[in-house]
Formats: structure tokens, sequence, C-alpha cells
């Protein structure tokens, strides 16, 4: 512990992060983001004039607060939302609800399972079960508390998360043609237009993501903190067509929001929207495709 503290004393970068979060619930919004984004991008955010990806999520996190995106984040109650619009066939069946760590029912849960807070955000709060005869229930009940008492709000003022209410659910397993992971399909969609799309490869060992083209062509960027693996073969479901009708449906009249779509065998599921990804602190590389992102993204207001 002493020789953590030197280390956070010793650097001046480190010791500002250190306090802006010790002190997080003390700042406003706008002077918070202002400071983490400095730290986090290395160069100040201009709230005036926004050109950036990632400034113009900062801005759409101050300005543009539909109270609609609350319901739209949580990860139980948007199910009945999506269904509403595109049908329920294309929603995970939800095994189990629970408050809380201690109320999961963990003998009524089948031998393979995936659990979820409700309000968790990066993969920070899913748990997934391949057997249960080989699961590490205490491992688990750590992860999902740590995620139930994270405030997404308060450490990234990503404000749809204020008010979400905080549960675990569980769904029902799937894997897709891998036969050992469901990959996610993530739709970056502007102002309902699909713009392009993201991939996650391998994500629980050696995590990749590739970004492509409307038309499936590989995209010559990458995020730092998930590089890209360009001699990954990919080819687009079949049914490509009908999820990006899917996403731009759920994505219409929101500036931007990324939306999260799961192919198993042929049948869509829906995962997930996002209207922050990274925070609006992520790296891409090379730098300018921050740039071309936020060209696509026009502001806007409820």
């Amino acid at each position: 512990m002493i020789a953590k503290i030197k280390r956070i004393i010793l650097q001046p970068k480190r010791l500002v992060w250190f306090l802006l979060h010790k002190t997080a619930r003390l700042w406003p919004d706008k002077l918070f983001l202002q400071v983490k984004f400095r730290l986090k991008m290395e160069r100040k955010l201009d709230l005036k004039n926004p050109v950036t990806f990632n400034e113009k999520l900062q801005w759409l996190k101050l300005y543009n607060r539909c109270p609609e995106y609350a319901m739209m984040v949580d990860k139980y109650a948007v199910k009945q939302y999506v269904a509403g619009r595109i049908g329920g066939q294309y929603i995970i069946p939800t095994i189990g609800v629970w408050n809380s760590v201690d109320e999961i029912d963990w003998d009524a849960l089948p031998n393979q399972f995936v659990l979820k807070t409700t309000h968790g955000g990066g993969g920070g709060g899913v748990v997934i079960c391949k057997d249960k005869s080989s699961f590490d229930r205490r491992e688990a009940v750590a992860k999902l508390q740590e995620s139930l008492d994270s405030d997404i709000y308060i450490n990234f003022r990503e404000w749809p998360y204020r008010n979400v209410h905080k549960r675990i659910i569980a769904e029902q397993y799937m894997v897709d043609e891998s036969s050992v992971e469901l990959k996610d399909y993530k739709f970056f969609c502007f102002s309902g237009e699909a713009r392009c799309f993201k991939v996650d490869f391998d994500r629980f060992s050696g995590h990749r993501a590739n970004y492509y083209s409307m038309e499936a062509k590989l995209l010559p960027f990458g995020e730092v903190c998930c590089r890209p693996d360009y001699n990954r073969h990919f080819e687009k479901p079949k049914n490509f067509e009908k999820m990006v009708e899917i996403v731009e449906t759920l994505s219409k009249d929101i500036p931007f929001v990324r939306v999260d779509l799961y192919n198993a065998d042929g049948k869509i599921y829906f995962g997930e929207m996002t209207f922050f990804p990274a925070a609006g602190m992520g790296k891409f590389e090379p730098e300018e495709w921050d740039r071309v992102l936020g060209d696509w993204l026009v502001l806007g207001r409820c």
C-alpha cells in the first residue's frame, strides 16, 4: 500500500487521476469531463466546437438527455422496448432476475447460462458458465458484486445510468458457428443510419476487434485498447441485411447509438444499446479516424 501511494505521489498525472476519482461526486459534470478527457486523451476537450467522435460524445452526455435513454441502457428493461419495436423473436430468453447476489437461485439455473448486471458496461458485469460442475461461484459473486457497486454515471458521467435499477439477470447461454463463442456485431448508427460495424473476436482470450464498412470490407483502423487483426477471415452473415434493418429501426431519431446484435445459427438476437462507447474516451489508431466518425455525427438535442 505504501509503495502504491508513493507511485501516485511521484507521478503528477496519476495523482490528479486518483484525486479526481476520490472526489468524483463533488465535481459538476462539465468540469469533471473536461479534466478526465484531458487526462485520458491527452488533449483539451472542445465543447464549443467539437469535431471528433469522442468530443461529440462528451457534448451529447451534457446536452442531449432524452429520458427514454435510461430505459434503453437497462439490459433488462430494454428487452420489452426492443420486442415492441422489432418483435420478441429477437430477444435472448431471460432465465431469472434478482436484486442482489444473495437472491440468485443457483440450483434453479441450467448447466450453462450467462449472468449480467443490468447496468454493467464493457463486459465488466458479465459471467459465463459453460459447465456448472467446474463453475467458480465465489469468483462469479465477487465479479457481479463489484459491478453492482460501480457507478457508471459518477465515474464517466454517462447520465442514462443514473437511475437504472441495478439488478442481475440470467440469460440462456448461446454460441455461434464457432461453437466456442458468440460474436458481437456492433453497429455504429448515426441518426438512424448504420455507417460501420465492429466485430469482436476471442473476447475472453486474446481479444481483438475489427471495423468493417457496411459492405463488410475491412476498414484500416482500430482501437488502441483492442487492436485489430487484419489477417482475420470474416464473412458477413447471410441475413446481414436484416441485421442492418433492425439496428436502423432501433436507432431512428437518435444522433448516435451503437446497437449490438448476435447471430447464432442464422438467428438474430438483440444484445444492447450503447450511447457512449468507451465512455467517449477510446483512442483510435490511426487517430484521424476519430475525426472521420466525428464527421458522421450530427449533434442534436431532444
